[in-house]
């Protein structure tokens, strides 16, 4: 079975190029009826609704009828006024398209304030950035908070040793979620700190 997270689905950097889901694949090589195939999105990150709870699963039927048993009895009910918010927010793909075009704008903002003093570059999806660190990712993290008042996450606490190495090690998560402002001002002590060398 291929359980697929899709909730980024619709963060993506080019219009013309959204990338395809599970299910989309699953159609394109002719399995229209989705066996062993399941995909789950949800409002959090299309719609910057995470605390609405609201989402979906979809694909084969058999899996999805054993889900709705499962979810019986482990899952809640929304209230009226959640399921209203949750119909606006599904039945309308404009603002979607406008979250992506401010995510351009935020990383636009932040790679030109940060570009000489620590180089990095847009993803062709989500709205994050993980940029390599001149030290350990724990140190520079804890630095970055104690010296700026900027929290981001350590990489290596988002991944795990493979083959002796740790992809996330000396990597830091900054996620461009704040406002545009809010992303240029973070941007602007950043580039203090990197260039103090506050990190040492």
């Amino acid at each position: 079975m291929i359980a697929s997270d899709e909730c980024y689905s619709e963060i993506y950097a080019d219009e013309q190029a959204p990338p395809p889901g599970l299910l989309e694949a699953a159609c394109a090589m002719g399995r229209r009826d989705y066996k062993n195939c399941v995909a789950f999105n949800s409002l959090s990150k299309r719609s910057n609704l995470p605390g609405l709870r609201s989402g979906y699963v979809a694909g084969d039927a058999d899996l999805i009828r054993a889900f709705l048993l499962y979810r019986t009895y482990h899952g809640s009910a929304m209230s009226v006024h959640p399921q209203w918010v949750s119909v606006a927010a599904w039945s309308d793909e404009q603002h979607v398209i406008e979250n992506r075009a401010i995510y351009r704008q935020k990383y636009a903002a932040v790679e030109e304030i940060l570009r000489e003093v620590w180089p990095m570059s847009q993803p062709p999806a989500s709205f994050y950035l993980w940029p390599q660190t001149p030290v350990n990712d724990e140190q520079f993290t804890q630095r970055l908070m104690a010296h700026v008042n900027i929290k981001v996450l350590p990489g290596s606490y988002l991944s795990r040793v493979v083959a002796g190495a740790n992809p996330g090690q000396n990597r830091v998560r900054m996620a461009l979620v704040a406002t545009l402002d809010e992303c240029v001002e973070a941007a602007s002590r950043l580039k203090v700190f990197m260039q103090q060398r506050s990190y040492l």
